[in-house]
């Protein structure tokens, strides 16, 4: 690995040099079906259960006679040797417990996936999956749902590496239900092309700048873009009122009706931000590194007032088959050298407290790159929007799809 990025200590601006990430981006949806990478397709089972405390639904867990365990994650998620095609922390985790672990990357979009098990879970069956990785806005639903299970902490002692900042969130107090995998940032790309070699370091320059009329772009996710906002406002993401939404939505209204945003994006704002017809857009970590591969004047930010942070996290649903096994492979990635093995690959945020000094031996220059491993002064701006109520989610996303014209 080369050329990773350099921390700017008075503006917390990561200045991101050429490439240094490898595969896809977390976050880079894949066109079609989901690459399984010869991976068996896991089926549903339609199988009985009991009703387990607080009403969840549990399988008898076959995990002391069936020593598998079955795992859907996003693509390009995990690390992998570029001439077998495996994983290796996964053949450790096999070497280490007798446990096989069938991988399947068929999480392409929280929506996607919710769409594929919500039938499953909704009629008391068996998703055919063990565990998986959603982001932190369904894991809240799914909690929410009652549709995961409780995870016994006392089979991953290796729990006690969770970065503090991550172990208590207002979705999950105290990791009942959730534990995170990866987690990145979400902050602002531009291209200096065409901003007259401006920076853009702030939301405001973004929403008003007229030297950027007509060539910004926001996200379609409601919680990076309306939370961005927010932070810029002044309001915190993680505790804010009816009024406090509004008032986002109609400064991004206006931005919208003054002609300043030219649309709203998935991670397709890639292409438009490499060539330059995008000047500058709200844009996740991950991405933006990965069009260095190409473009290395792309610029990125991390705005002074605040970002968005996200987590994506193991869950258990309901009527796992093999929910110990699954809390086995998550009790393996907590341990530090597990947890560098997939961050060397992965490069997004490890919430490993040891994996750092694991990769500092082993690949320095992903353990000093700052947006893989953020100092306390970034973490300290970082934001998580707050869990929804259902009758807030259904009133803020029917307000936000106004907005971005779905």
């Amino acid at each position: 690995m080369n050329n990773a990025p350099t921390q700017n200590p008075e503006s917390h601006e990561p200045v991101i040099s050429p490439p240094w990430l490898r595969g896809l981006t977390r976050r880079r949806v894949l066109g079609g079906a989901a690459a399984v990478g010869g991976m068996a397709v896991l089926s549903a089972c339609g199988t009985k259960g009991q009703k387990a405390q607080g009403g969840q639904t549990q399988a008898a867990d076959k995990s002391d006679t069936e020593k598998i365990v079955n795992w859907s994650n996003w693509p390009e998620y995990i690390d992998v040797d570029d001439k077998t095609q495996k994983h290796p922390s996964l053949e450790l985790f096999t070497k280490e417990t007798g446990i096989k672990c069938n991988y399947t990357e068929d999480v392409n979009d929280n929506d996607q996936f919710f769409a594929k098990i919500q039938p499953l879970l909704a009629g008391g069956q068996d998703t055919g999956r063990d565990t998986f990785c959603v982001t932190d806005w369904m894991a809240s639903r799914l909690i929410r749902l009652g549709w995961v299970q409780e995870i016994d902490q006392a089979n991953i002692p290796n729990l006690k590496n969770l970065d503090p900042t991550l172990r208590d969130v207002q979705f999950d107090p105290g990791r009942k239900y959730s534990i995170p995998w990866q987690s990145g940032f979400t902050g602002i790309g531009y291209n200096p092309k065409s901003t007259g070699g401006k920076k853009i370091e702030t939301i405001d320059q973004l929403l008003t700048d007229p030297s950027l009329k007509g060539k910004v772009t926001l996200l379609t996710e409601m919680r990076d873009t309306v939370g961005l906002v927010m932070v810029d406002m002044g309001i915190d993401p993680a505790n804010f009122t009816d009024d406090d939404f509004d008032a986002a939505i109609a400064k991004i209204q206006k931005s919208v009706d003054a002609g300043q945003i030219a649309s709203f994006t998935g991670n397709d704002y890639g292409k438009g931000l490499s060539s330059g017809d995008i000047a500058a857009c709200m844009a996740w970590t991950g991405d933006v590194v990965q069009l260095q591969a190409d473009n290395p004047n792309l610029g990125y930010t991390l705005p002074e007032k605040g970002h968005m942070a996200w987590s994506d996290n193991f869950q258990i649903p309901n009527m796992a088959q093999h929910k110990k096994n699954a809390e086995l492979l998550i009790n393996f990635y907590y341990d530090p050298k597990p947890a560098a093995m997939a961050e060397d690959y992965v490069n997004y945020i490890s919430p490993v407290v040891g994996a750092k000094e694991v990769l500092l031996k082993e690949d320095p220059e992903v353990a000093d790159n700052p947006l893989i491993f953020p100092s306390d002064a970034v973490r300290a701006k970082s934001h998580v929007f707050r869990a929804l109520s259902q009758e807030e989610e259904t009133a803020y996303n029917a307000k936000f799809q106004a907005l971005i014209g779905a």
